[in-house]
């Protein structure tokens, strides 16, 4: 089954508030920030349907003060690829949770990609075309098929995050 990439949908900024809510309920004193990110927080872009939410914290260790509010939720921690909470325990996903460290590098990158996409549409077009072609090429049955289709994107988001680093 190739991965599943869904046309924007207007209901995606819903379901982070409702999300974002329940986790500033949980993480309060923890979380600084609770931010939108991915492909479903810019409007227009098709996107798997996965809601991506950026916790940004003081410290990322040690885990236990945001790890065990997240997997009362439901979330599960894992450590493939990188480090990030996912939620429902098995594939497909519905949100994943990167927890960031407040003001460093990781918490920029994503708010700039998506800050970028935001407002250059061409740059969001040939993202898009990039996801498509990708997904349609790429098996989601393993773990290890969709962690190939997000490095697949890498020199794309590198290149927009070196531009937006330049711009700003």
């Amino acid at each position: 089954m190739a991965i599943h990439l869904a046309d924007y949908d207007a209901k995606w900024p819903d379901m982070f508030d409702a999300e974002a809510q329940r986790l500033r309920a949980l993480l309060d004193g923890v979380a600084i920030r609770i931010d939108h990110v991915g492909s479903t927080a810019v409007s227009g872009l098709a996107a798997k349907p996965v809601i991506d939410i950026q916790v940004s914290v003081a410290r990322l260790h040690p885990t236990e003060p945001y790890q065990r509010p997240m997997e009362s939720l439901g979330y599960r921690y894992t450590t493939t690829p990188v480090a990030f909470f996912h939620k429902p325990s098995t594939w497909p996903h519905t949100h994943h949770v990167h927890v960031r460290e407040a003001g460093s590098h990781d918490e920029w990158r994503m708010l700039a990609f998506r800050d970028w996409l935001r407002v250059h549409a061409s740059d969001r077009l040939a993202y898009e075309a990039l996801k498509r072609a990708l997904a349609s090429a790429t098996d989601a049955d393993t773990v290890e098929n969709r962690i190939r289709y997000s490095e697949a994107k890498t020199d794309f988001v590198r290149e927009i995050e070196r531009r937006a680093q330049s711009s700003g």
